[in-house]
């Protein structure tokens, strides 16, 4: 049962965590209709960049400053598509490849930080919940935090003349233009907010663990799509607030799926392949459900 228990509650710390990047690509490809390759890169610039500055010294300075750099990603990457016709697919990949360079030079040349001797806000929320009840679920509190804040600021701020411009710069670009609205503006807008989370999502996944490697956003992307659209079977239409809270519920059932992986000493190179099943799942199963659901509706009218 205490297995069972510890299970749940990484699965909730890291689905929690994980879920801020999900949010980022509910924002990018969902609203803004825009599939951001830098998500590996800007998640580990992220953990870089705010590992850092906890090292410095300053462990709640490094979430800002890791959200400060996700929205440098994250323009860049809005101003190789709308200002220099780099394609997006191709905008993100070509971010994705130099920040690479620029992580090992924040690292200092280094491939790895430890942060073992470092206050993190972890640290510092663990202290300020010693001697209570929940002294034990720190993490858990920090992620919960960071997930309500993002929640609820997307559901503000996409409900705003901006946000419903940035919305429909995904739907029907032209209808924006047409309405006095640059869609390169809205553009930018969106992934400079999306890569924010990003950051900032990759910052708490390395103060969490303590540790950051160059390697550690390797195939965010793909974990963070599958969640999404794992998401979109829990919520696939209601409000912002809605599908954000579905998004955030598939970033969890995919945490609790590899972490039952983990638990059956499955080999590390086979998560990459679990990864994939479960992206095939998430996408071919509301297919299949609706295709043969039509097909028997089709037989019954005959």
């Amino acid at each position: 049962m205490s297995m069972l228990v510890s299970l749940v509650q990484t699965a909730l710390e890291l689905g929690l965590i994980s879920s801020l990047t999900v949010l980022a690509l509910f924002l990018s490809y969902s609203m803004l209709n825009v599939c951001d390759l830098s998500t590996d890169g800007c998640f580990t610039l992220g953990a870089t960049v705010g590992a850092v500055v906890a090292l410095s010294g300053h462990p709640y300075l490094s979430i800002i400053a890791a959200m400060t750099a996700g929205v440098i990603s994250g323009f860049v990457t809005a101003i190789l598509q709308t200002r220099l016709g780099v394609d997006s697919l191709l905008a993100g990949i070509v971010v994705n490849t130099g920040l690479y360079s620029v992580n090992i030079a924040v690292m200092g040349n280094a491939s790895l930080l430890n942060l073992n001797r470092t206050d993190t806000v972890f640290s510092k929320a663990k202290e300020a919940l010693a001697g209570t009840p929940l002294s034990g679920q720190y993490k858990l509190i920090i992620a919960a935090v960071a997930v309500i804040f993002t929640i609820a600021f997307l559901s503000l701020f996409l409900t705003t003349r901006l946000g419903l411009a940035i919305r429909a710069t995904g739907d029907n670009p032209d209808m924006v233009r047409s309405s006095s609205v640059d869609p390169a503006f809205t553009t930018i807008v969106g992934l400079c907010v999306a890569n924010a989370f990003t950051g900032l999502s990759g910052a708490l996944l390395s103060q969490s663990q303590k540790s950051v490697n160059i390697d550690l956003g390797t195939g965010m992307v793909t974990i963070a799509l599958a969640s999404l659209l794992i998401g979109g079977v829990f919520a696939a239409k209601g409000s912002i607030a809605v599908r954000a809270m579905g998004a955030v519920a598939g970033a969890v059932v995919f945490r609790l799926v590899y972490t039952i992986a983990l638990r059956f000493n499955m080999p590390a190179f086979m998560l990459k392949l679990v990864s994939s099943v479960i992206v095939v799942a998430a996408i071919a199963i509301p297919y299949m459900r609706s295709h043969y659901s039509n097909l028997y509706k089709r037989k019954q009218r005959v």
